[in-house]
Formats: structure tokens, sequence, C-alpha cells
């Protein structure tokens, strides 16, 4: 594995590191186009990762545009699609309520001027409605948020939408979960101090995890006291919904290793660099905070969301050094190499463009140059193979109760493989 020095980027931005705040809000572009839908019985096929993955499966998922001019309704609904037929893992949607005209009391952690791009004044899609019309409208990809500011609402309300939207979707809700940001917008809102948002969000997720694994509820916390309720329905994931961290600070670290099943920073946006030393250090972080609470380390999955682009050999780089995720189809697959042997195994992409047609190429450069260099595959009976055409998508007759436990598909178009993950 590469020291820090040798990453491409780090001497542009080493001197720039430095810890951010707890906030967990991220900004998207994108619009993708001329979508194809998968037939609803596809087959099933084994799926494993190639040796310098160490036998681990790895996973990969888009980030969806809430806000600004591209929130409309045709541009997400065909980016979630168009992730769901090329066989993505997530998608996930970002949370706001309010933005408040001046922000001058908060620091957005994501950009090096502190400040949140394209201003207060723009659309942003609330996500549980956009995550329950994406659920019909998709058919196996997970959903999720990334993340969802905890203490803006009533945990019991939040976890009831939650618990919902996964019987609605059969199983496929992730919950990234953070503190927020923003101090004006708590204070728009009336939710709890903002100086309290990280022990709030500790207390509502406890809750909201017991309203999803026990019945009646009761609770006796500082900020939420309850009396014996029935908390009904409970979600199709028997376990409850997976709940994944956002953030890299110390705060965020101790949190997603005592309560969170996922740990979900996103780096590569200055200040918040994540490189994979820095990367590594703060997973044993959170890997320590597990054992220290009695968990297994490993129950923590391990995700890493950032920019990434695919570009063509054709394509002349920008002067200087490479961004980490943004080169060759070969480029970004050592990038991935190198997260991967530091235990990641979910990765969520920001897409780098603002116009559609470089989004849709890179979305589909990715499945068809990228993937395939870092997963595989392997051959299964002919009766359990999707067959495609580069614009039709049709899956042979499949039992229907393998549906819900296939592990992955593979994919022949235009007389070559193209290996996907289920």
């Amino acid at each position: 594995m590469r020291s820090f020095a040798m990453i491409p980027g780090a001497a542009r931005w080493k001197n720039a590191m430095r810890k951010s705040s707890a906030g967990t809000d991220h900004i998207v572009h994108a619009r993708p186009e001329n979508c194809i839908r998968l037939s609803d019985t596809i087959g099933a096929v084994a799926f494993e990762t190639l040796p310098f993955l160490g036998g681990r499966s790895v996973e990969f998922g888009f980030s969806l545009p809430g806000r600004g001019p591209l929130a409309t309704p045709d541009t997400v609904l065909r980016m979630a699609t168009k992730a769901d037929a090329l066989r993505y893992d997530s998608v996930f949607v970002t949370d706001h309520v309010v933005l408040p005209t001046s922000m001058a009391r908060s620091v957005y952690p994501y950009a090096p001027t502190g400040q949140l791009a394209g201003g207060a004044a723009q659309d942003y899609l609330e996500p549980f409605a956009l995550l329950g019309w994406l659920a019909h409208a998709t058919t196996r990809i997970r959903l999720g948020t990334s993340v969802l500011v905890v203490p803006y609402r009533n945990p019991l309300v939040t976890a009831k939408m939650l618990a919902t939207l996964d019987r609605l979707s059969q199983g496929r809700m992730i919950l990234g979960a953070g503190v927020g940001w923003l101090r004006e917008e708590f204070e728009a809102l009336a939710a709890p101090p903002f100086e309290a948002r990280g022990a709030v969000t500790d207390e509502y997720l406890r809750l909201m995890r017991l309203t999803w694994t026990s019945d009646p509820v009761r609770f006796e916390g500082t900020y939420y006291r309850l009396s014996a309720v029935h908390a009904q329905p409970k979600p199709a994931q028997k376990a409850g919904i997976p709940i994944w961290i956002g953030g890299h600070t110390d705060a965020a670290l101790k949190r997603a290793g005592t309560l969170g099943d996922g740990w979900h920073p996103i780096g590569l946006r200055p200040p918040a660099l994540l490189y994979p030393d820095e990367y590594a250090a703060k997973a044993k972080q959170v890997h320590a905070w597990a054992q220290r609470a009695g968990r297994d380390p490993k129950a923590v999955t391990l995700t890493f969301r950032c920019p990434m682009e695919v570009r063509s050999k054709r394509q002349k780089a920008a002067a200087g050094d490479r961004p980490l995720f943004q080169g060759t189809a070969e480029e970004v697959a050592a990038d991935i190499r190198t997260y991967a042997a530091l235990g990641v195994s979910h990765f969520v992409f920001d897409p780098t463009h603002q116009e559609s047609g470089p989004v849709l190429a890179n979305i589909e450069r990715f499945a068809d140059e990228v993937r395939p260099k870092v997963v595989r595959a392997e051959t299964v009976p002919p009766t359990r193979r999707a067959v495609t055409s580069p614009k039709v998508v049709r899956a042979e007759t499949v039992p229907p109760t393998r549906r819900a436990v296939t592990r992955s598909t593979i994919v022949r178009a235009s007389g070559r493989n193209r290996r996907t993950r289920a």
C-alpha cells in the first residue's frame, strides 16, 4: 500500500487538512438520461471478489441530486433507475428542511470556503417522500440517506417513516445518520440546542433502533422519555434498518463504533480529505470504540463517499496531481483497491459534472470499465442467466422465491460479459 506522500494530490491538500465540524451534509450534481429497466425476474450467480480484495465483497453506489436545478422528478428518477438497471448496489439522498438566508455562524465542512455552494434560494427535495417514490420506481437497489440530520425530527416519527419505507421497498433501506452543521437551520426548526446535537443524535438513534426491534417500547433518556407504546410496523429487515454514521470527527468515530452498523464518511472534498493514511487511522479508532463497547469491530461496515470520474484515455487530465478516483479506468480501479485494502466494502460516488451527458457517461463507463476490474461473476447454468441487448434487458424465468435470496447477476450485452453485483 502506498504511503500518504505517494498518493496523487497529497502535496496539494496536505497543508489544508484540518478537523472539520461534525457536519454531514452533501451536495451532488447529476442528470442522467436514457434509462433502461431490468425485468423483475433476473437470475442469480455466485459473486466473488478478485484476490487483491482479500476475498471480501465490495459494493458501489451513487448519490442523487437532491437540491438545486437538477433536483427534478425526471432527473432523479432517471438517475436512480439507471443505477438500478446497471446493477449498482445503492443510491442515496441528502437532507435539509430549510436553508436560512444567512449562514454566517455556520461552517460547511466539505468546501474550502466553508460555504454551501449554490446559496440558500434553491429547491431541496424532502428525503422521505423522495425515497418512497424511488422505492416504487426501482426493484433491487438499496435506498439510503447520506445523511439524515437526526436531531431535526421527532425520533418516533422518523423511525416509523423509515420502517414503513423499509416495508414498501422490501428491506432495502439504509439510514445514513448525521448530527448536522447548520446552526441557523436548527434554530428555524426549533430543534434541540445546536450544542447538544451529538448527545441528542445518540439518544434518538438508540430509541429508533429500539422501536424497530422491540414491542412494546419503553425509553428513559435525557432528551426523550417514553412510556410503554406499540410502534408498528416493524421494518422488513429483522435486525432493524442499518445505521451508517456520517462524519469523521472524534465524536463521529466514537458514535460509529458504539452505535453504528457502518461508518460513512465523505472525503476528497477539501478540507475533508481522508487520504488512505488518514482513513486508516480513523477506521482504527472506529474499531477501537467498537471493541471498547463490547462489539465485534468487523460488524461495523466501512464505507467511503467521494467524487468519482472515469476518463477515457483520450481525455487530457488537468495539470498537476491527479485527484484520487478521477482518471482512467485503470487508475480508478487502483484507487478502489487502495481503499479496499483498508477494509472499505461500500463506495458511494458523487458526480463531478452538472451536465446530464457527462454524468450519464460516467455512470455507464464505471459499470462497464472499472467494475469488471475489481469484481467478477462466476459462470452459472444457462437457465439462471439474464440476457440483454444494449437497449433492452430481459431475463429468463426464475422461480419468484429465488429473487429474495439472489447474491448477484451476470448480464451479457453486445457479446461480452457485463459483470455486476446484486
